[in-house]
């Protein structure tokens, strides 16, 4: 007859055992009480790293005004601020990324003048609506654009006289830009309708090769911004002859205003203002603003944007509502001066 005697432990093993099954379960619980004392779960917004997309090519004004603010942001929430360069069709796709993304907080996007103002009016079709589709959270910076010329090519005394020459005579004095499209072009075709000049635009492929023409003779004219044209007026082989906004820039003292130059109400920036995705919660929205808000103060942040050409907004335009009342003024101010220059995407 089988026995079972082997299967059926003694006295002596089930006290062992059951010693060890409660300490095991000891054991667990003072692990799992430990945990969570030590991580908490995190307290709201943010937490974990925050995508920062940049709608341009690593190297530019968009791109170094980003990655200053990112480092400051960082510290202020906690958690890493990470650029991601998405270039291409004029900030579009970059921005199209933002305005797809879930509204949690963890995408933002550097947009600019281009790609809110201009973009709608530029393009046939763009992939967003510059209003709806995103969250307002503040503008950063505003640069100025700075009309300058080859005095070598161009006599020209001022800005009236420019205007002047350009009258008398038709087809001989030309404008570039870095591109069809940008803040520069605008400039050039603002100054046209404002002057009633015949200028012609010439475009470039970017900001560079066109400043290389001017300072060869090539062209004539250029409304470039101060990040790229300070250190030639310095140098003297160029020469400025006002800014394109409405009050004087500080680095650039001895130059007045065109609005005080003989062409009245003219005004060109590029500003840069940050957006998040439509439906990101306001609570977050608002943490931001207040983050980004302290990151303007930072007298590092204000050296490093000096440096740039550029100069951080003040507390009042540092907010949701001041960046969606600018957009849209800027619209309206931009959409018809496109449409009578008969300005279109390449």
């Amino acid at each position: 007859m089988p026995t079972f005697s082997k299967w059926v432990p003694d006295a002596t093993s089930r006290a062992v055992r059951d010693g060890l099954f409660a300490l095991t379960v000891s054991l667990g619980l003072s692990m799992a009480t430990a945990a969570q004392t030590a991580a908490p779960a995190p307290a709201g917004w943010p937490g974990k790293p925050i995508r920062l997309v940049v709608p341009f090519p690593a190297g530019g004004s968009v791109d170094s005004t980003s990655r200053a603010l990112a480092q400051k942001l960082t510290e202020q929430l906690g958690q890493p601020v990470i650029v991601d360069n998405r270039p291409g069709a004029g900030g579009n796709i970059g921005m199209d990324v933002v305005a797809k993304s879930p509204p949690d907080g963890y995408t933002l996007g550097m947009g600019a003048l281009s790609t809110h103002a201009v973009n709608p009016a530029l393009f046939a079709k763009t992939p967003f609506d510059a209003v709806k589709d995103f969250a307002p959270v503040s503008l950063v910076v505003v640069t100025p654009n700075v009309l300058v010329i080859n005095p070598q090519v161009l006599p020209a005394s001022d800005v009236t006289g420019i205007a002047a020459f350009a009258r008398s005579n038709p087809g001989k004095v030309n404008c570039a830009s870095g591109s069809n499209g940008s803040a520069g072009h605008l400039a050039c075709e603002l100054f046209k309708l404002q002057t009633g000049a015949p200028i012609a635009h010439v475009p470039y492929k970017g900001g560079g090769p066109a400043m290389t023409d001017l300072l060869g003779g090539q062209v004539d004219l250029l409304c470039d911004q101060t990040t790229n044209t300070t250190g030639h007026l310095q140098s003297g082989k160029i020469k400025g002859y006002a800014v394109t906004t409405k009050t004087p820039v500080p680095s650039l003292p001895d130059l007045p205003t065109l609005d005080s130059s003989g062409v009245p109400g003219f005004e060109v920036a590029v500003w840069h203002g940050l957006y998040a995705p439509a439906g990101t919660p306001q609570q977050d929205i608002d943490k931001l603003a207040a983050a980004l808000q302290g990151a303007l103060k930072d007298p590092k942040v204000i050296e490093r944007f000096a440096a740039l050409g550029t100069e951080p907004v003040g507390a009042d335009s540092a907010t949701p509502a001041a960046l969606d009342a600018h957009l849209k003024a800027e619209i309206a101010r931009w959409k018809p001066v496109i449409e009578a220059a008969g300005v279109y995407a390449d």
